[in-house]
């Protein structure tokens, strides 16, 4: 039994709007790359690769051609249509046939992770298969966001969706690890007073069945939002100034699935030959060479 993926990239983007109105949000750029490079980027350092993307009807040709059916990334790649926008824990019964009884992961398009050991952090909570992961990351304005209270234990004990009191500084980040069973247990669910089926909700089921583990992110890790365009412009100044640094690329599918082994010497060359000329081919270009 492995974990499959699925990437929810849906919704209006209407607090980005007019950069919206014409594009998907999650096509947008986050300087050098799609945003959505870096939720499957996530997905594929964790060693998922089948994987589902949820998005519009008016998208869904768009990231095709932009992604393919993921064989560049040496990974199965298909897609389903949410037809409106009903809440995050929708996505789970829109794939419910793609589940197919199988652990799952979830993670949202505009969400970008990054810290040391980030990947063998992703590859040890996925292999909890019978048990629901969440990833939390602290912040100074948690009525925007999914909490989590916790006891003297730090243990959680409580998941409110923008909560009006304060209830702690802990929000859930958009990276979910899920059980067999969370197609059948979303579709118990009933649409909150803004007519969607809120993950908080979902997420507090599983809380309240002892079968879950919600990690804390550390100093060291950054967890970025990219729903508003001042976190637009902040993510792309984020990865900007890390690759300008370090001299690596962050969220770059097509490096993440040669290190995987996912792809060969052969295939990177062939995706370098379709970019040209251009920085980011020379990044790939780069890589080839000095392995």
């Amino acid at each position: 039994m492995k974990r499959k993926g699925i990437i929810l990239a849906g919704g209006t983007g209407s607090r980005l709007w007019p950069i919206t109105k014409p594009v998907c949000k999650q096509l947008l750029p986050v300087f050098n790359k799609p945003m959505i490079y870096y939720p499957l980027s996530t997905l594929l350092l964790t060693g998922i690769r089948d994987i589902l993307l949820v998005t519009t009807p008016e998208s869904e040709n768009s990231f095709q051609d932009l992604l393919g059916d993921g064989s560049k990334f040496g990974i199965n790649l298909t897609y389903r249509v949410q037809t409106e926008p009903k809440g995050i824990a929708e996505a789970f019964i829109i794939a419910k046939d793609f589940i197919n009884n199988n652990p799952c992961a979830l993670i949202l398009g505009d969400n970008i992770f990054y810290g040391s050991g980030f990947t063998e952090l992703l590859k040890q909570k996925s292999s909890m298969l019978d048990q629901t992961v969440l990833f939390a990351s602290y912040v100074n304005d948690p009525e925007n966001f999914g909490i989590c209270e916790f006891n003297d234990q730090d243990m959680p004990i409580r998941i409110i969706e923008k909560p009006k009191e304060f209830i702690s500084n802990w929000a859930i980040t958009g990276l979910y690890f899920y059980d067999k069973n969370v197609a059948d247990i979303a579709k118990t669910l009933s649409p909150s007073p803004r007519g969607e089926l809120e993950i908080s909700e979902l997420n507090q089921i599983y809380l309240e069945n002892k079968n879950i583990d919600v990690y804390k992110f550390s100093r060291g890790d950054a967890w970025l939002d990219v729903g508003t365009n001042d976190n637009l412009l902040k993510a792309s100044q984020f990865v900007k100034m890390v690759e300008e640094i370090q001299g690596l690329k962050i969220g770059c599918p097509e490096e993440i699935a040669w290190r995987m082994g996912y792809i060969s010497n052969q295939d990177l060359e062939r995706l370098i030959s379709e970019y040209k000329e251009v920085d980011y081919a020379n990044y790939l270009k780069s890589i080839l060479k000095d392995a």
